[in-house]
């Protein structure tokens, strides 16, 4: 049984991490599921979370300037 390294260090962003997750699948059109998504294929979850990544690359630049 494997460890999930994918934890929240910061409790409180949960919730905005939930969203931007949502947002991003909208936009690929991937339907998520509240809860729960371990079903969907890898190569969707990686196109989320390489999504997310770079807007929050982009949100922290744009403070940056």
């Amino acid at each position: 049984m494997s460890k999930n390294s994918n934890q929240i260090n910061v409790p409180e962003a949960r919730q905005a991490m939930d969203s931007l997750k949502q947002e991003v699948a909208g936009e690929l059109g991937i339907t998520l599921k509240q809860g729960y998504n371990g079903d969907i294929a890898a190569k969707d979850a990686g196109h989320i979370g390489g999504n997310m990544v770079k807007k929050m690359i982009e949100a922290q630049e744009r403070k940056m300037h």
